[in-house]
């Protein structure tokens, strides 16, 4: 069976994403992901838009490994994308990969 490849896309060079806030990239016209860059360096990317009322999470406030909704405070898990109870739903998590100090998405 033949491994599907996933293409690269490129979200910027690390040393210029800022800790704990998000950076917006667009996918296609209707398809944004917020990429984080967490306080231990992890870089993490979640579908850009609240499964609540699709708050802009790009502009949401990071603590820890998660981000808060700017809308209506929902927290979700930047490692799998989940909302905290008592909230429900889930966002779309994407892989990330540092090549030579640049970021990219793996989509």
């Amino acid at each position: 069976m033949k491994e599907l490849t996933k293409a690269k896309v490129y979200v910027g060079a690390l040393i210029d994403l800022p800790e704990r806030v998000g950076k917006t990239v667009i996918l296609e016209k209707d398809k944004e992901v917020a990429v984080f860059k967490l306080s231990n360096g992890n870089i993490k990317a979640v579908e850009n838009k609240c499964p609540h009322k699709g708050g802009v999470l790009s502009e949401g406030i990071v603590s820890g490994d998660h981000v808060f909704c700017p809308m209506h405070d929902w927290k979700i898990c930047l490692e799998d994308g989940k909302v905290q109870e008592p909230d429900f739903g889930c966002v779309k998590t994407y892989e990330t990969v540092i090549d030579d100090g640049e970021v990219f998405l793996l989509v």
